[in-house]
């Protein structure tokens, strides 16, 4: 199996969950949006993003959910949880997909990203909207926090790794979240799981 990979948002979670199961996976780093690239990896995936995985036998897999879903069945184990825990975890890899990441992720790409490759000046009005959205979302998740370890159960599961998507980057992406104490604890004990700390140790980037 190869796994297609750069160092953006979802591909780290793609990247983490394999590292973290002991996936047997090939790391490859892509970038399939430049345009050299481009169409040698359509076949692979038409919408030209990673991360993708390619297993002999079956047709490549693309987006980061489906990937992970895959990868856990290989590996067995409670990171997917397959019983009546798995509703609760799919809301909350839902909310924090829908509503959590996406606020996080336009501070994310105005102020990391847009400098890379853009000279226009940040989106003020794009990253008000989204200051007003996680105003909304943290003290959500700061609420459930305050007396779980993780958001499902007694050990973590994907629904902690996908919630915290962009959290990796709310110092060096200005996300205005570290102000929820309940959120940033919760953080700090993923961090103690090096495939979550460090994803890419060994790796290209």
């Amino acid at each position: 199996m190869k796994l297609y990979y750069s160092p953006n948002l979802n591909p780290r979670v793609a990247v983490a969950v394999a590292k973290h199961l002991g996936s047997p996976v090939e790391f490859v780093r892509a970038s399939p949006m430049n345009p050299r690239y481009r169409e040698q990896f359509r076949p692979l995936n038409p919408n030209t993003r990673v991360p993708i995985l390619t297993e002999e036998g079956r047709a490549p897999l693309w987006e980061t959910d489906a990937i992970v879903y895959r990868l856990s069945t290989l590996a067995g184990g409670a990171f997917w949880p397959t019983d009546e825990r798995m509703v609760e975890m799919l809301r909350w890899v839902s909310w924090g997909t829908h509503h959590f990441t996406r606020a996080a992720d336009v501070f994310y790409f105005e102020n990391l990203i847009r400098p890379q490759f853009l000279t226009r000046p940040a989106n003020r009005t794009a990253l008000d909207n989204a200051a007003e959205d996680l105003a909304v979302c943290g003290p959500i998740l700061d609420a459930i926090l305050a007396d779980r370890t993780w958001l499902v159960g007694d050990r973590p599961t994907y629904a902690d790794f996908r919630v915290a998507t962009a959290l990796p980057f709310a110092e060096s992406a200005a996300i205005p979240v570290t102000q929820y104490a309940n959120v940033m604890r919760w953080h700090d004990r993923l961090n103690r799981i090096d495939a979550w700390r460090d994803p890419f140790a060994g790796l290209a980037v």
